[in-house]
């Protein structure tokens, strides 16, 4: 298990969460904004998912600070969005689903757009 985030005490035991949840968390709430295409991190990444091992974490930088939480993110956008409007809409829901899921304060969310995706049609298009 990664770095523990969060450790709390109960009648009936502990728990746990681990940075690795909070980056799948992240990740996932990232991906359920219209627009963006994939979590980036670059070659080795692309590679990693060609062969077939998807890492929902991967991407997504976990900074732990007592219970607050910083998120960074790397992102591939589909080509036609506003970049500005997709990535706040990617802050708000990360940030809500991170506080909620967790109980832990997220202090920021940081967005770094790494690429533009094309779709299909539009690489069809650029090629004539």
């Amino acid at each position: 298990m990664k770095d523990i985030v969060s450790n709390e005490q109960f009648e009936n035991g502990s728990v746990n969460i681990s940075s690795d949840v909070i980056s799948i968390v992240a990740s996932l709430a990232a991906r359920e904004v219209e627009g963006v295409s994939k979590i980036s991190v670059g070659i080795t990444g692309d590679i990693t998912e060609i062969l077939g091992m998807k890492n929902l974490a991967k991407g997504v930088d976990i900074e732990i600070n007592e219970n607050n939480v910083s998120i960074n993110l790397s992102l591939g956008l589909e080509y036609g969005f506003k970049i500005r409007e997709v990535a706040l809409e990617v802050q708000e829901n990360v940030k809500e689903a991170v506080e909620t899921m967790t109980g832990l304060i997220v202090e920021e969310v940081n967005i770094n757009i790494q690429e533009i995706i094309f779709s299909k049609k539009e690489d069809v298009l650029e090629e004539n």
